[in-house]
């Protein structure tokens, strides 16, 4: 009788917490956190002049408790959101930073924002600069990114009220 309860219990603890999800604001959460995260990758990889790989897993961190606190998701989709959260924000970082190394090339006589514009209308020459640049360790960090972004979007659900 007391196992039945317990189930009870903890069903209806899911139901409440289910209701509580918010996957409107999770979506926004992921997309706020994968700019703010990519404009800080940008800037630290134009600043220091090396691209820090661990911050993919940083990355993938802020965006995942973003989603985490804003969704207060239990369900898979919150988990995904935060997944392509990461990557979003890894690839846009990658870019942001590219976009920042062509405006400080001596020979370019664009700003950022006039180097963004024309990568951005230049789809080929971005495809082309991205695929250059990219390595195979990019890869595994991106990853790491998703996974951590995967992970960290779920409410935390203490089950040990039901055991």
């Amino acid at each position: 009788m007391e196992q039945s309860q317990s189930q009870e219990d903890f069903n209806c603890m899911l139901e409440k917490l289910r209701l509580e999800q918010n996957l409107s604001f999770a979506i926004i959460a992921s997309l706020v956190s994968a700019i703010v995260m990519a404009i800080l990758w940008a800037i630290l990889t134009i600043t220091s002049g090396y691209q820090f790989s661990i911050m993919a897993i940083v990355v993938g961190l802020s965006v995942g408790f973003a989603v985490r606190f804003a969704g207060k998701g239990i369900d898979g989709i919150y988990g995904w959101i935060g997944a392509i959260g990461a990557l979003l924000a890894c690839i846009i970082g990658n870019f942001f930073s590219y976009v920042g190394y062509i405006s400080l090339e001596p020979e370019s006589d664009m700003s950022y924002f006039e180097s963004m514009i024309f990568l951005l209308s230049n789809m080929q020459i971005t495809a082309e600069i991205m695929l250059e640049v990219f390595s195979p360790i990019d890869l595994i960090f991106y990853v790491f990114a998703v996974f951590e972004g995967y992970r960290f979007s779920f409410r935390k659900i203490d089950s040990n009220r039901f055991s």
